[in-house]
């Protein structure tokens, strides 16, 4: 299952987990993304698209949640 935003195309990040000695192990840091219907305010004909979409487009105004 792909987590990467249908909007903005954010996707999953490798980064360092360190401990306390320094040690670093690599990790996944993955984007709050959630399926849901939405519409993008820009689109004319308001059409209804069904997708992945990362939290900070819905809280930016990127998409407008269908409900």
């Amino acid at each position: 299952m792909a987590r990467i935003c249908g909007v903005c195309g954010k996707r999953p990040q490798v980064a360092n987990l360190v401990s306390n000695a320094k040690n670093r192990v690599k990790r996944w840091v993955y984007p709050n993304v959630k399926t849901m219907r939405y519409t993008k305010p820009d689109n004319a004909k308001n059409t209804v698209t069904r997708g992945k979409v990362c939290t900070k487009c819905v809280k930016g105004g990127k998409v407008t949640k269908v409900m």
